[in-house]
């Protein structure tokens, strides 16, 4: 990672908007995953980046990667969980330490709003990712237990 990317991350702001559907877009579109486009992304971005469930860190300039995350309270803790959403790095710049460098800012800012316990769901075959977060104290177990988690998903649509 070049220095024009370290110690650039950064909480971004209702203005980034644009940026970090962009870089959400991208990511999607990489994995051949539905997007429904940056507009409506930024659209959505604007709304939610205003307010106090979620937030999004960026890194470099101009942003090469992003993390969103959205809090949410839970009767199981004292203070909020949080879930990664999202964390993508462009790929020319993956494993020189961008991603962990967000990982940092977000340990920090979860600290700061008193987090209690952060979840991300990752796809079982993405083994990099796996790797990745597994090193950074991730665990593909629920607190106090040895028994594997799962994450199920059901969408609503009309």
């Amino acid at each position: 990672m070049g220095p024009e990317h370290r110690g650039r991350s950064r909480l971004a702001k209702v203005q980034d908007a644009e940026v970090v559907a962009g870089l959400l877009h991208d990511f999607n579109v990489e994995f051949d995953t539905p997007t429904p486009g940056v507009e409506v992304l930024t659209s959505r971005l604007r709304w939610l980046l205003a307010g106090e469930q979620t937030f999004a860190i960026i890194a470099g300039s101009p942003a090469v990667a992003v993390a969103l995350a959205t809090l949410r309270p839970n009767v199981w803790y004292r203070g909020p969980v949080t879930l990664l959403d999202e964390l993508y790095v462009v790929p020319d710049l993956r494993g020189g330490g961008i991603g962990s460098e967000i990982i940092d800012l977000l340990w920090a800012v979860a600290r700061e709003r008193s987090v209690s316990l952060i979840e991300i769901g990752i796809d079982e075959g993405d083994l990099d990712a796996r790797r990745f977060y597994e090193r950074h104290g991730f665990a593909a177990t629920e607190p106090g237990s040895d028994e594997r988690a799962l994450y199920y998903v059901r969408e609503l649509t009309d």
